[in-house]
């Protein structure tokens, strides 16, 4: 829990920030200097400057039961028809109007949802793996090391000013869906429990970057003092005066890898001491199972005879109905949870088979095939800082897919509707950025279109850009791409692994 000095200081700025609201909408305070301040208590101005987005920070993606109730009757409460899960594993109230958007920030803090630090110059949503202690394999589990460090970045945040956001990951070591390696800052797990360190890895579409290794076996105690390390050299090091290149990622560049490791360390050595040590107690699940359960969206955990179900609303939003349905399906289940997943999907975690079937049923809604997992950003239709649609053109393609009968014949896709990477398009097997092709000499709405990213742990890599496809292509291009497949009698990986270059040949003609 966060200090009563850091809440009141917090109920402050929202004092401040319905001032704000009040300027910018009579024409006083232009966007960018609204921008500047809302940012960082987690809300901007949409492309319609009349409704906002509310950013609910949720360190490790994880909500509890107790706050899935809350924002259920939130959402209920003042009827939010557009909830986004993101990929930094947060949650995102959509079109509030300005007499709203500082309600829900300050009710939500009654259950320990502060949206402080969602967006501007500020660490981010700290992620972990979304299974984090239910995962096969794991070597440790990331969450409550994801919660100790958000509530130490919140602590010492208005002490610092950095030159841009800071993103920090915690991977369990069992699969980096959370792509500790290319954040601004990753920890890995070993098998000994201690972690590997990244830094200054980020996928923007200027200068992307795999994180730097900096350390083999960081103690999972001395976690804060790393932290505090990272934000030092930032500070020392990043760049105020041009925003574009004001991410951490740049420093690989401005210092070297041999120096930024020299001046990371530097800062580590000065902050060892003075920075609180971690004491993490592992969090135990006791449940006796009542059988066994097989299906696509059930996922079995460490904990015998017991699952997490997968629920994915299509493109990765849902609404206040989604959410009171989600709620009801676990709420008279002990021990269950719901954690946000960074290919925006929500998993329902800590059932037994008899339950885990109970909520399949509830969760009927989502999304059938592999294709329809998908990972879009919420697109230019609501974001000042899009391009092209995401949204509007993956349900596009997602329909034409579907009539196809060919979904699980193609890979989960990433649309971002800017370079901003928001959907992480640059590690999916099939990524696309918005932008535009010049047809007859004349603009036109497009996606740039990357192949063969991953973020498979050990195996990271960025995709390859091959060309730019018109958004009105692109839903018979991947319906095409989908039958093809299926003529081959193929699953996609093996099609992929067999014919390598197969699907270059099939696309090329929409490029």
């Amino acid at each position: 829990m966060m200090d009563q000095n850091f809440v009141q200081e917090f109920r402050g700025e929202i004092r401040t920030l319905e001032k704000k609201l009040e300027a910018f909408a009579q024409g006083d305070l232009s966007r960018k200097d609204y921008k500047g301040f809302s940012g960082g208590l987690g809300s901007y101005a949409q492309r319609d400057a009349s409704k906002n987005m509310l950013r609910l920070r949720c360190p490790g993606g994880r909500l509890t039961k107790e706050k899935l109730e809350f924002l259920a009757g939130i959402a209920n409460e003042y009827k939010v028809d557009k909830i986004k899960l993101t990929t930094c594993q947060a949650m995102q109230f959509h079109d509030l109007s300005a007499a709203v958007l500082p309600v829900i920030m300050e009710k939500v803090i009654d259950v320990g949802i502060y949206t402080k630090g969602g967006g501007g110059d500020n660490p981010r949503n700290v992620m972990c793996s979304p299974l984090s202690g239910v995962e096969q394999g794991e070597f440790a589990d990331g969450l409550p090391y994801a919660e100790a460090v958000t509530e130490y970045l919140l602590g010492i945040a208005g002490q610092i000013k950095m030159p841009r956001k800071l993103k920090i990951a915690f991977c369990g070591g069992a699969s980096d869906t959370v792509h500790a390696t290319f954040r601004d800052m990753g920890f890995v797990a070993n098998e000994d429990g201690s972690f590997r360190v990244y830094i200054a890895g980020g996928m923007g579409a200027s200068n992307p970057k795999e994180g730097l290794l900096v350390e083999e076996h960081a103690d999972g105690s001395d976690l804060l003092a790393y932290v505090r390390a990272m934000v030092d050299t930032f500070i020392e090091n990043g760049n105020y005066e041009n925003r574009a290149k004001a991410r951490t990622r740049f420093m690989q560049d401005t210092l070297g890898s041999d120096g930024l490791r020299e001046a990371f360390h530097r800062h580590l050595e000065d902050v060892k001491g003075s920075v609180p040590k971690l004491e993490i107690k592992p969090q135990a699940v006791n449940k006796s199972p009542d059988g066994e359960i097989e299906h696509p969206r059930v996922i079995a955990q460490k904990q015998p005879g017991l699952y997490a179900v997968k629920w994915h609303p299509l493109g990765g939003v849902t609404d206040a109905a989604g959410l009171t349905r989600i709620w009801n399906a676990i709420s008279g289940i002990d021990q269950a949870e719901a954690r946000i997943s960074p290919d925006e999907s929500l998993y329902l975690i800590n059932l037994t088979a008899k339950e885990a079937q109970s909520v399949l049923d509830a969760t009927a809604d989502s999304a059938q095939s592999e294709f329809e997992h998908s990972k879009i950003c919420i697109g230019a239709s609501i974001c000042q800082q899009g391009i092209r649609d995401s949204q509007a053109v993956f349900h596009a393609c997602a329909d034409a897919v579907r009539q196809a009968g060919v979904g699980d014949f193609l890979p989960r896709i990433c649309i971002s509707g800017c370079p901003s990477s928001c959907s992480a398009h640059l590690a999916g097997e099939i990524g696309f950025q918005g932008g535009v092709k010049s047809v007859d000499k004349k603009p036109q709405p497009a996606f740039k279109m990357f192949l063969d990213g991953s973020d498979t742990l050990g195996g990271e890599r960025f995709g390859k850009e091959i060309g730019t496809v018109l958004e009105s292509d692109m839903p018979a291009m991947l319906a095409e791409l989908g039958k093809t497949v299926q003529s081959s009698g193929l699953t996609w990986a093996q099609w992929r692994e067999q014919f390598p270059d197969a699907l270059l040949e099939t696309v090329k003609k929409y490029l």
